[in-house]
């Protein structure tokens, strides 16, 4: 990592690299004097464990980092940039975040457009136990929380890059838009000036929310091409930024998809045919061992549009908090060079195709309060109808019954009740679940 000074001749020198001509040197934004020698010293050697634990958030030796998988994605697809891939892995191993600026844009990047979505699904509300001192992961308050964090670190590092600084924001998984719709930042559907309004923006509606589910990332990818459409087939960028995966039901197989993860799934094969590239950022406590795979269950698409990147993993590790912002930067954004020049290949910048579905999103959530009950009368009577029905929809997507059960008695419905590890009510770990059965 930069500051070390004796580890950077290593890092640079993971390609076998030629040197660079002049030309190219000057060409370089951020490298300081010196650092054409350093990267450009003719042995090859690895990236020791220590580096590649702190830029890819796994720690795993078995593994490539994300910056040496990357690099060598340049190389197998043999794009062809002005410039060499030892002057690339010098700028990528930078602490600095204009040195990740500039390895973007030297590998091809000179403009995109970024879309931001949200995830407003229920599970936020205990995901943040290990990972967030048992808080809401959108918790609001002085220090700021998971999803507050990694909009920024986006922010600096893909902001220049945006040729408007105009960004279209959504929400999905609360209780106006549960699996089937997206939310706007803007009662108008404008999108955001920069992303300090973005999180001017998101502060404001959090309040506002019921948080609720199931999880689908289907409604924002759809909103995500019918902008990518509007604009005439503009370069895009949807960072979703989620806390959990994809509903799966307890009775769902191994061999089987649930309807959460079909649409997902036919959303994202669809954004194949758009210049759009969809980076996951997952947060909180997880699990993510199903994100982590999920690329292998989407089928053949005209490229390779989707990554998930673990904030938690990345963000945990015992380093300083600039080189967790570059190691998070480096992870979330090393494939979008290789797939914006995939999709100048295929031909599918510049142009609209008339298919996609159009969109139109809903406000945002306007505050919600509940209505003020009279004072209750001693009474024998039973309770009402609408009571009997709220104490049977399950507390966290407010949608579907009640109809697994947990050792600790609580219910919950069975979309959402197969992704919890601890009972949403009780806290307790869930060691048994039990399929309810009424009527």
């Amino acid at each position: 990592m930069d500051g070390t000074g004796d580890g950077r001749e290593e890092e640079a020198e993971i390609l076998n690299p030629q040197p660079c001509s002049s030309s190219n040197r000057a060409s370089m934004d951020g490298i300081g004097d010196g650092r054409e020698e350093e990267a450009e010293t003719p042995n090859s050697q690895s990236c020791s464990s220590s580096n590649r634990a702190s830029m890819d958030g796994t720690g795993d030796e078995k593994s490539k980092s994300a910056v040496t998988h990357g690099l060598n994605e340049f190389l197998s697809k043999n794009l062809c940039f002005n410039i060499s891939v030892t002057r690339i892995a010098a700028v990528m191993f930078s602490s600095h975040q204009t040195r990740v600026t500039a390895a973007l844009r030297t590998a091809g990047l000179e403009s995109s457009n970024l879309i931001v979505g949200i995830d407003f699904t229920k599970s936020n509300e205990w995901t943040g136990k290990t990972s967030f001192n048992n808080r809401s992961l959108h918790a609001i308050g002085d220090t700021p929380n998971p999803y507050e964090k990694a909009i920024s670190i986006i922010g600096k590092t893909l902001s220049p890059f945006d040729e408007d600084n105009l960004i279209p924001c959504f929400g999905f998984g609360d209780a106006t838009t549960h699996d089937q719709e997206v939310f706007s930042f803007h009662n108008d559907h404008t999108p955001c000036h920069g992303f300090e309004e973005v999180l001017s923006c998101y502060k404001k509606i959090v309040p506002n929310l019921r948080l609720a589910g199931p999880t689908s990332y289907a409604p924002v990818v759809e909103a995500a091409i019918d902008i990518v459409e509007k604009s005439g087939g503009q370069y895009h960028v949807l960072v979703l930024i989620a806390d959990g995966q994809v509903t799966r039901s307890v009775n769902t197989s191994e061999k089987e998809l649930s309807p959460q993860e079909e649409q997902t799934i036919k959303s994202i094969v669809n954004a194949s045919s758009y210049p759009l590239s969809i980076v996951l950022v997952g947060v909180g406590d997880g699990p993510w061992e199903d994100m982590k795979n999920f690329d292998d269950k989407i089928p053949a698409r005209e490229f390779d549009n989707f990554q998930f990147v673990n904030f938690t993993a990345i963000m945990s590790k015992n380093v300083s908090p600039s080189e967790k912002e570059t190691a998070f930067a480096l992870a979330a954004l090393m494939e979008i060079p290789i797939q914006y020049q995939a999709a100048r290949e295929l031909g599918i910048l510049g142009r609209a195709t008339g298919r996609a579905k159009k969109i139109v999103p809903r406000p945002p959530p306007v505050p919600y309060s509940r209505p003020q009950m009279p004072t209750p009368q001693p009474s024998s009577l039973p309770s009402t109808e609408a009571d009997e029905r709220n104490q049977a929809v399950c507390p966290i997507c407010l949608t579907n019954a009640k109809d697994l059960a947990f050792g600790c008695g609580h219910l919950t419905c069975q979309d959402c009740g197969a992704r919890l590890s601890n009972c949403p009510i009780c806290r307790q770990p869930i060691r048994n679940r039990l399929r309810v059965f009424t009527g």
